[in-house]
């Protein structure tokens, strides 16, 4: 038996520049969260990673202390995105997750059960056993293909040095076909100029990527996104990827970083010692920047810093409200605040009703 769900993409009607008439536009959201280590309370064997994150590990990671989590993600992923579509981020990427339970988990919350969010994941061979993922709203996407790409840190880092894979998913956005890559770079663990080549090696990772890519479907619609550890401005996203923060200057083929701006105004995703840094990123390749196409192009950024994600109060007032402090939970949400990205195209005249089957 199949059911059905309604693509609920809202209609908005947007001005024109240089025209006196307004257009309306479907929107879609595609966002990015770090999940700030969602494990659950289970002990893995084969993880040692987990282990703070158990009954009796350093954290007393209960399975309340877990459902609390789940929660106050769930909310946030309610919230995301809902001004402009209604059913929220078409595409979620994620990152620091221990396995497909914790994604089975979150979306058979309650606050966000009725979107069937699905996901796309692999276990990866972080040494701390956490990975990317891909939630996704069936109703808006389809996967067609699904593969991990590894990053070889081995050169730089100790034998045996290893670091989460990226995650290739291509499909079907409401008909269009993307390429999304979710993406979590090595940390600045021994400072930032140490680290650096580890991230210029994901970097260069994931442009190959892109490049093999244009060059089998060029046009393709690509979506590099993740947590960089690295700012927008790093020479990594800037050098390697090639990514630029002017549309005018962004080439056929290149890559776009709305990010730029953010980061210039001293908006970030994360803080630490008095000073915003923005490691959380979405970036795109330039067809999506046609203004005339009749397909899903770039509409805006957003940095999701909503004040019920915020610390209240103290020494971090403002920062992102995470889930510990030192090891004792606090009910929080994340040490990130989430980005998210809208995309438009032209709404028909008179739209159909879309329906898409959710197969069991």
């Amino acid at each position: 038996m199949k059911k059905f769900l309604t693509l609920a993409c809202l209609a908005i009607t947007i001005p024109v520049a240089c025209a006196a008439q307004q257009k309306s536009y479907e929107v879609a959201a595609v966002c990015f969260y770090n999940f700030e280590n969602l494990f659950d309370p289970e002990d893995d064997p084969r993880n040692w990673g987990d282990d703070d994150f158990t009954p009796g590990g350093a954290y007393h990671y209960t399975e309340a202390v877990y459902r609390e989590k789940l929660h106050n993600l769930a909310e946030a992923l309610r919230q995301i995105g809902t001004k402009l579509t209604p059913d929220g981020p078409a595409l979620i990427g994620t990152a620091e997750i221990e396995n497909g339970r914790v994604l089975a988990d979150l979306a058979a919350q309650p606050e966000i059960r009725d979107r069937h969010y699905r996901y796309v994941h692999f276990e990866g061979p972080d040494s701390r056993g956490i990975d990317v993922a891909l939630l996704y709203h069936p109703g808006y996407f389809k996967v067609l293909a699904a593969r991990t790409v590894a990053v070889d840190i081995s050169r730089y880092a100790e034998k045996g040095g290893r670091t989460r894979d990226i995650l290739y998913v291509a499909g079907l956005l409401a008909g269009d076909t993307v390429h999304v890559l979710v993406n979590h770079w090595p940390s600045r663990r021994g400072g930032e100029a140490a680290s650096a080549p580890l991230r210029a090696t994901a970097a260069a990772t994931g442009k190959r990527l892109i490049d093999s890519l244009l060059h089998d479907h060029p046009g393709a619609r690509i979506i590099l996104m993740g947590d960089l550890n690295d700012d927008p401005v790093s020479p990594s996203v800037v050098k390697v990827l090639g990514a630029a923060g002017d549309k005018r200057k962004v080439t056929p083929g290149g890559l776009y970083n709305p990010w730029v701006q953010f980061y210039k105004k001293g908006i970030g995703t994360l803080g630490y010692n008095d000073t915003w840094s923005l490691f959380d990123q979405i970036i795109l390749s330039s067809t999506w920047l046609h203004r005339d196409s009749t397909r899903w192009r770039y509409y805006k950024a957003e940095v999701f810093n909503r004040d019920f994600l915020k610390t209240r109060s103290g020494r971090y007032k403002g920062y992102p409200h995470r889930s510990f402090d030192g090891s004792r939970w606090i009910n929080g949400y994340s040490d990130h605040f989430p980005t998210v990205i809208y995309l438009i195209r032209p709404a028909p005249l008179q739209p159909p009703l879309r329906q898409m089957p959710e197969s069991r």
